[in-house]
């Protein structure tokens, strides 16, 4: 059973949500603000924490910025639908995926398990040998990466789109395509999740020498791991 950490501050969605996910075969500790969701994620190690961002005192961007210090523990965002602002600092901080609210819990139980398949260990034989494209190593297994032999610290799911780069590395994969199987989800209209994540993994790993990005932008295309 997968233990879940749910924030929001709204009692009554809080309670909704909390009931929902327990009957859907989840363990749920719920809290209503930034603060004691900090303070949990530092206590006991949860699969996934499903975090609101509007809240008083501390809201979910800070909390996220906290719970980044110390835990790689994938976040799923709560966010008010057509906010991109909160969506987009959200993703920079080190989220996984959002959620526009209102939401349908069958919705938002789907984005979970998404993101909890992602993340499951590998069973599959092949997925034990380490992916080796230059200077980039992966561990799938593990969902280890290392950079000219230094770890690289990254989310759930840079690590889910940086291994859907190097399995077709060389070639092109479009940003549907990315989403599809790094995300667990299709590309919506003005979604730019997968430029903020892509901005992320680049910032994290190093340049060719030459001084390029190892990954590159094919404008209205995709994005392409290079091989050096």
């Amino acid at each position: 059973m997968s233990k879940l950490l749910l924030v929001d501050d709204d009692l009554e969605l809080n309670q909704l949500l909390s009931t929902y996910l327990t009957q859907e075969g989840f363990e749920v500790t719920a809290v209503m603000d930034g603060a004691s969701a900090v303070k949990e994620a530092s206590l006991h190690e949860y699969a996934l924490i499903v975090l609101d961002v509007m809240m008083p005192g501390m809201n979910g961007i800070e909390a996220l910025s906290r719970i980044r210090m110390n835990s790689s523990v994938p976040v799923l965002m709560l966010t008010a639908r057509g906010d991109d602002i909160d969506r987009i600092m959200g993703l920079e901080m080190g989220a996984d995926d959002y959620v526009p609210k209102p939401c349908l819990p069958r919705e938002l139980v789907a984005r979970i398990r998404a993101i909890l398949r992602r993340t499951a260990p590998a069973g599959n034989v092949a997925s034990h040998e380490p992916l080796h494209i230059g200077s980039l190593s992966l561990w799938p297994e593990k969902r280890l990466a290392t950079w000219q032999g230094q770890a690289v610290e990254l989310t759930s799911t840079e690590f889910s789109l940086l291994l859907v780069l190097a399995q077709q590395a060389g070639k092109v994969v479009s940003k549907n395509d990315l989403s599809e199987l790094g995300i667990g989800r299709p590309l919506t209209r003005y979604d730019r999740s997968i430029d903020v994540h892509m901005s992320s993994i680049r910032h994290k790993l190093g340049n060719l020498p030459d001084g390029r990005s190892c990954i590159q932008t094919v404008r209205g295309v995709g994005y392409q791991l290079i091989r050096d």
